[in-house]
């Protein structure tokens, strides 16, 4: 039995058009990504020419209006694009992710004339973007976030410390949550702030067992002046509009975690199908066979549930609790898959020859990033049982 090579994912597309995207996204990957991958990661690289090369052919404003510089896309398709980018980088596909989580709040709640300003450059202008929320002290508990906005006549002066900020450091621009007024959810508001404004410092990047070509950095805002044209929304509105965009930035993680599980089972069906042990392939052993039967169904039903809930998206119908179980599903099928995919590679897969160990790394952070599996829990259960008594 020869070795069996990866098939392209069956993609159920609505449109020609959404077909011929995933045709040139599948390209790009193929030329541009997939042959540098595994080298960028353990030296590091962030590959800003890949993000510029995406902004370029229109893929980085998939989900956006197209009056702005969007691709007019619904979450079907977007996520779909965002699995086959992490299927061959994750560091590109939730990089996209989180490019797109920091556009949600101007696209969805700034104004006319802010939209008209700022968005055809954060879409397809070649800016990429950060998502400014978790701090030092307050991750899950978002709305506990300490960092300071301060009016001084028409401008706002930021002062506090940002953490986990993918991007931290080398975005063109941050959406930042900062506390406006006072205490919990409702003193909290949404600010634009340019990449370069003074004041705006990050530290140096954070050492991680994966992803070491996406930068995670700490940021410090020291007395950051922020013009009140760039508020975003309403004062006391920020933790609504991070709430609303984190249901749609789940979705991203549920696909790229897809998209990391997919690219484990094809190495590991690969490599079973032309290993020899004992006289034959080892796919050919029941064991083995029922293991990637088991990682095949698995991911084949989180892409369904992700799609599921971005059709909900795309319908403009709730879609909150089927975003958490997205994220939850799929983040663990990854960490299940990835695993299962080093086993079958046996010592191989614990060597850096093969690609499933940097897939194993990297699953272990999308069951925390975006709120952690935990936190999908509690939200799940809030949807079924109502809020906890206290």
């Amino acid at each position: 039995m020869p070795n069996r090579a990866p098939q392209p994912v069956e993609r159920q597309l609505p449109t020609e058009e959404s077909r011929d995207l995933i045709t040139l996204v599948r390209d790009i990957v193929q030329r541009e990504i997939a042959p540098r991958a595994a080298e960028e990661e353990d030296a590091g690289h962030f590959p800003r020419e890949v993000f510029s090369l995406l902004s370029e052919s229109g893929l980085l404003g998939l989900p956006y209006d197209s009056e702005y510089g969007g691709g007019d896309q619904p979450y079907e398709v977007y996520l779909q694009v965002l699995e086959e980018l992490a299927a061959a980088r994750l560091t590109v596909g939730l990089g996209v992710s989180v490019h797109s989580l920091s556009c949600h709040a101007l696209a969805g709640y700034g104004t006319k004339e802010q939209q008209a300003e700022h968005l055809p450059a954060m879409l397809g202008g070649g800016l990429l973007g950060a998502y400014c929320l978790s701090e030092p002290a307050s991750g899950s508990d978002a709305a506990s976030l300490r960092t300071k906005a301060v009016r001084d006549g028409d401008s706002w002066v930021i002062t506090g410390t940002k953490s986990w900020i993918t991007h931290g450091g080398i975005a063109d621009f941050y959406t930042v949550m900062a506390r406006s007024g006072g205490e919990g959810a409702r003193g909290i508001t949404a600010y634009l702030v340019p990449g370069d404004t003074p004041g705006l410092n990050a530290a140096a990047p954070e050492k991680k067992m994966g992803m070491k070509g996406s930068p995670t950095a700490q940021l410090n805002f020291d007395g950051v002046r922020v013009p009140d044209s760039r508020r975003i929304g309403e004062e006391g509105q920020g933790f609504a509009i991070a709430l609303s965009a984190l249901d749609s930035g789940r979705l991203g993680i549920a696909a790229c975690a897809i998209g990391v599980a997919q690219a484990a089972l094809d190495e590991a069906v690969s490599y079973a199908t032309g290993r020899q042990q004992f006289g034959r392939p080892i796919a050919d052993f029941q064991g083995l066979r029922f293991m990637l039967a088991d990682m095949a169904t698995r991911i084949e039903a989180g892409r369904a549930l992700y799609l599921a809930a971005a059709r909900l998206r795309d319908a403009g119908r709730p879609f909150s609790r089927q975003a958490a179980m997205a994220k939850l599903f799929c983040t663990d099928t990854a960490m299940s898959v990835t695993t299962d995919a080093v086993q079958v590679l046996g010592g191989y897969g614990y060597t850096l020859d093969f690609p499933v160990e940097r897939y194993m790394r990297e699953a272990k952070v999308l069951q925390i990033v975006e709120g952690t599996n935990q936190i999908q829990r509690m939200v799940i259960a809030r949807h079924l049982a109502g809020p906890e008594t206290r």
